[in-house]
């Protein structure tokens, strides 16, 4: 099942005091989503969403895109550089950070200080010793109780400001619906392999059996249950090595 888009996500954050000006940012976007749409490959899709959230948002060094896995562990997918790996795996230390509260809270969260910053003290005085110095994060999915957030980085403080936001917020809605598609077109392209392979391993039954399509897949469930594996597993190995696993 692909991520959803919350529809709480997208709200300023406090900060915000709304004096964010536009300019070519809707064909710019529009550039941005006609290329994140035309990447298949789930991979190389998130290179280009952070390559362009870094090339597209004012203010940002590096970038990443932050899952959070069973509300605890966050890692780095597709980081810009060694900065965002490193802040990441600190939020997943100490159990607190801007990149939690996006995700958690689908609200978007501006560090402007991290030397300053006192919402999570633990986190910051570590991210602030790293190298980050002001940040910005902002939800982009959420499944279950994995979630994930746009994590933008610099390496001066006060960098961000209501443009970043205005501009990340736009970029993150497109971000989103990009990857949903990508991703249901990845599971999609899983699902029609899958199938091809159990019609393979059919076809070779009824070939060597003379038996139907229907006794064929009877006999693909059977021994599925009694070797306790997978239907596709057990179809795989049929149509690679023609013999079903005794």
């Amino acid at each position: 099942m692909a991520p959803q888009v919350d529809a709480a996500r997208g709200l300023p954050s406090p900060a915000d005091t709304g004096t964010a000006a536009g300019d070519q940012l809707a064909r710019l976007l529009s550039e941005f989503a006609r290329r994140a749409q035309a990447e298949t490959d789930t991979g190389l899709m998130l290179d280009e969403i952070v390559r362009a959230a870094v090339a597209l948002i004012p203010g940002v060094d590096e970038a990443s895109i932050s899952v959070t896995t069973g509300r605890r562990d966050v890692s780095s997918q597709h980081p810009s550089g060694r900065l965002p790996e490193r802040v990441d795996a600190v939020q997943t230390e100490t159990g607190q950070g801007p990149c939690l509260d996006a995700a958690y809270e689908h609200e978007t969260v501006r560090v402007p200080d991290m030397a300053s910053e006192e919402r999570w003290p633990k986190f910051a005085a570590r991210a602030s010793a790293l190298g980050a110095a002001s940040m910005l994060s902002i939800q982009l999915w959420v499944e279950n109780d994995n979630l994930g957030a746009l994590n933008l980085y610099s390496y001066t403080p006060d960098s961000f400001t209501d443009e970043s936001e205005h501009v990340g917020l736009l970029f993150a809605s497109h971000a989103a619906v990009a990857f949903a598609g990508a991703d249901k077109v990845h599971h999609l392209n899983i699902a029609l392999a899958r199938r091809d392979l159990i019609g393979q391993a059919k076809g070779i039954l009824m070939e060597r059996f003379t038996i139907t399509a229907d006794q064929a897949f009877n006999v693909l469930v059977r021994v599925s249950r009694d070797q306790n594996r997978k239907l596709f597993d057990v179809a795989e190995d049929l149509a690679q090595t023609g013999h079903l696993r005794q």
